[in-house]
């Protein structure tokens, strides 16, 4: 079945169960659990980060409490309040909805399906010859990359600068971009939607250059540093989609159809983080609810998976990889179902320890951090997504300090450039969800909170709470881009401006995450999910430099030249 006709299947059934469970409320149930839950509780409700949401789950709780769960949230967990969005008719509709919800397709991940959704959008061939060199930016080692999640956009930025170079419909929720180590004029994206898109960084205005739909709802991506392979994992249907890295035309598919969970069930499993590693011919990717770690050897005749390691934990996620001696060598893969990091050694192929981060923590690392610390050596962080928590450890996998920040963070990054980790806290509510903790890399201490107001930003010295820095940080509507056609290649762009447009009338609390790094080492993005601009920074000093304006909810940015140096990412 293709997953067109499949996807077509869902919404009809979606759309009588909606119909029916509605009530006064005209909310369209499965639109909206697809788009603002699914990330969270997974694709056929089986739960993650949030609960488990099947009906025979849900039968055993209060209807009420849970109606009064969407209203408030759950303090201390990612579960936010709806009571702004949401009725408390929507709300009793969409626990309706969940109780009654039946998952009536199983997708398979099928090789042939994939290949026919293969798209060739420009003449690779052509453009490598035409652009030797790059076009807008003196080296593509300068561009960033942001995602705005809700326009579908992935978007090109001068990081030396701040303009936006272009910008490309690319798939519901644009969730990651990586770019070819060895071949870094070539960029790829993977939407939450399942596109995989390769882009052209040498050509005028970064033009797609080829897609493939390797799923329903997708997360992972990585290349290997050779330059010759993509893999890209799937939450549905659960597995990895193997491409050929110069034109994205799928290899191999390895489902996680089956998989034994660490309770000893067999069933379906998403997959996670996928990396590279400079240290093997290996991509290594994370089996989600089977709480396995798959390697693969992409230097073998037919890409064998030559390891698999078992009972990592439950509910596998982020990872990152080591950086210093042995670069590579380890893995640190997030279990957010038994709170800790499990450590995979990719030259033993077996699980070196376990990390505990604490009771109900719930480890995040997103990009992860890996330094040089004078006294302890080479170290690790991740954040924690209950907890303001930053968990730090050595290479002997020793937690050596804790870091209390303001409240759960999904991200924490730094770089060689930069004397902080740079430590979000999106998950802490509106009282707290405003700060970026910088936490100085040598005494393990917050040393300065970055911390936006509706009207006034603040550099403070966490030591003395001092202001170091107000600037303005009025919030201006967003002035939204015309769609139009690529004039390089078979895609969707849309049009940019950088006039703001005119002051909201009642602003909003600032929600901060993922801090980037930039490429030449001065600036650090740090994007703003409810105001809609992305923040520039000092890397050296946290001072704010600018504002780069009318973005719609912008998730991420990723430096080509941090990446280029950062193993697995």
């Amino acid at each position: 079945m293709k997953f067109g006709t499949v996807l077509s299947y869902v919404a009809a059934v979606s759309l009588a169960a909606t119909m029916a469970q509605a009530g006064t409320s005209k909310m369209n149930f499965a639109k909206v659990y697809e788009k603002e839950c699914q990330g969270c509780h997974g694709p056929i409700h089986q739960g993650g980060v949030g609960a488990d949401l099947r009906p025979k789950a849900l039968k055993k709780k209060n209807k009420q409490m849970l109606v009064d769960t969407i209203m408030e949230g759950r303090p201390g967990t990612a579960m936010p309040a709806w009571k702004s969005t949401f009725s408390r008719d929507d709300a009793a509709g969409m626990v309706d909805w969940l109780m009654n919800w039946k998952n009536t397709v199983e997708l398979k991940l099928d090789l042939d399906q994939i290949k026919k959704s293969w798209k060739q959008l420009a003449d690779r061939k052509a453009l490598f010859k035409k652009y030797p060199t790059p076009t807008d930016v003196k080296s593509v080692k300068d561009i960033v990359f942001a995602t705005e999640r809700d326009a579908s956009l992935v978007d090109f930025i001068d990081g030396t600068t701040g303009k936006v170079l272009s910008r490309h419909k690319a798939g519901f929720a644009v969730h990651v971009t990586v770019t070819n180590k060895r071949m870094p004029r070539y960029a790829y994206s993977i939407s939450r939607s399942g596109r995989l898109t390769m882009f052209d960084l040498n050509a005028p205005g970064q033009p797609a250059i080829a897609s493939v739909q390797v799923g329903q709802e997708s997360r992972g991506l990585a290349v290997s540093p050779d330059g010759k392979y993509v893999m890209a994992g799937n939450y549905n249907p659960g597995g990895a989609v193997l491409c050929d890295a110069k034109t994205l035309e799928p290899l191999k598919v390895y489902p996680t159809a089956s998989v034994i969970d660490p309770d000893g069930n067999i069933g379906p499993s998403r997959v996670a983080y996928i990396a590279d590693t400079p240290y093997a011919p290996y991509f290594s990717f994370a089996l989600k609810d089977g709480g396995h770690v798959y390697i693969v050897d992409y230097s073998k005749p037919d890409f064998p998976v030559v390891g698999d390691i078992p009972n990592i934990g439950k509910i596998l996620h982020d990872a990152f990889e080591n950086e210093g001696k042995q670069m590579g060598r380890f893995v640190y893969v997030a279990s957010q179902g038994s709170d800790l990091m499990g450590v995979v050694d990719l030259k033993t192929k077996k699980l070196a320890a376990k990390i505990y981060t604490g009771p109900g923590t719930k480890p995040h690392p997103g990009q992860g951090s890996s330094w040089y610390n004078d006294r302890y050596g080479q170290l690790n962080a991740t954040n924690s997504m209950n907890v303001g928590n930053v968990v730090i450890w050595d290479m002997n996998n020793e937690v050596v300090a804790n870091v209390p920040t303001a409240g759960g963070g999904l991200f924490i990054g730094t770089s060689k450039d930069t004397p902080y980790l740079w430590s979000d806290c999106v998950l802490g509510g509106p009282a707290n969800y405003n700060k970026v903790y910088l936490i100085n890399k040598q005494t393990l201490e917050t040393d300065k909170i970055i911390e936006v107001g509706k009207e006034k930003g603040h550099l403070i010295d966490a030591h003395t709470g001092k202001v170091l820095q107000e600037w303005d940080a009025t919030q201006y509507q967003v002035v939204k881009g015309k769609e139009v056609d690529s004039k390089m290649s078979k895609e969707k762009l849309v049009t940019y401006t950088a006039k703001h447009g005119p002051k909201v009338k009642k602003p909003v609390v600032p929600r901060l995450l993922h801090a980037e790094p930039a490429n030449h080492g001065k600036w650090t993005f740090i994007s703003e999910w409810t105001t809609g601009r992305i923040g520039v920074y000092n890397s050296k000093t946290g001072e704010f430099v600018k504002y780069i304006y009318n973005m719609t909810t912008p998730t991420f940015t990723y430096s080509v030249e941090h990446r280029q140096e950062v193993p697995g990412a």
